[in-house]
């Protein structure tokens, strides 16, 4: 997993309440089991036009503005819906390192922390400061100290201890353990054979 101690970016400011994963990535999308190639579909019924398939020009992915945003900045309930871990992985694909909402669903929480896209949750009235970023602007998230800037504006957030320690050292569940990899063969050398 890639270490986030520090993310400077531009942002794409997404002000809905209740995006459900199957508005982040539709079911159709789902048939790839890798961990890549899902950004393309991220907001797929939202980016592209019913009627031709291209691009909707008025949606903010589109525009040519938000190309190397790395911190979503978004509404209450985001993830909610299904457990699909897919949306996770169609965030992170399309490029976000981090995102900033109201609040979570349980599951689409823990499948961001999971897979390397840092979830922070801010009140209203910071994010409305924090959509207010033009794409000439950017927004820091300081992770160590658990704080976002924007310009002389700082909002505290609260993240769990043990994944802020996973999110700054670049470290997820296999990492953790392999870490304990001696213990673990040393374990199994006890293990009788009955072969």
């Amino acid at each position: 997993m890639e270490a986030i101690k520090i993310e400077t970016g531009k942002s794409v400011a997404l002000m809905r309440n209740d995006i459900d994963t199957d508005q982040i990535i539709p079911k159709q999308f789902l048939k790839n089991i890798l961990k890549t190639g899902y950004g393309i579909h991220a907001f797929y019924d939202w980016r592209y036009l019913k009627e031709s398939g291209r691009p909707n020009p008025d949606f903010i992915l589109n525009k040519p503005s938000s190309k190397g945003a790395t911190i979503l900045v978004t509404g209450n309930n985001f993830g909610c819906g299904s457990s699909r871990e897919h949306a996770a992985w169609a965030i992170k694909d399309w490029g976000f390192k981090v995102i900033i909402a109201g609040g979570y669903s349980d599951i689409f929480y823990m499948n961001c922390t999971k897979n390397g896209l840092l979830p922070i949750v801010l009140p209203q009235a910071a994010r409305d400061i924090l959509a207010k970023a033009t794409p000439e602007e950017t927004i820091t998230v300081d992770l160590e100290h658990q704080k976002v800037k924007y310009y002389d504006r700082e909002f505290a957030f609260d993240i769990n201890p043990t994944w802020k320690e996973k999110f700054i050292n670049g470290i997820d569940d296999i990492d953790l353990t392999m870490s304990h990899e001696q213990e673990i063969e040393a374990f199994e050398a006890q293990i009788p054979s009955f072969g």
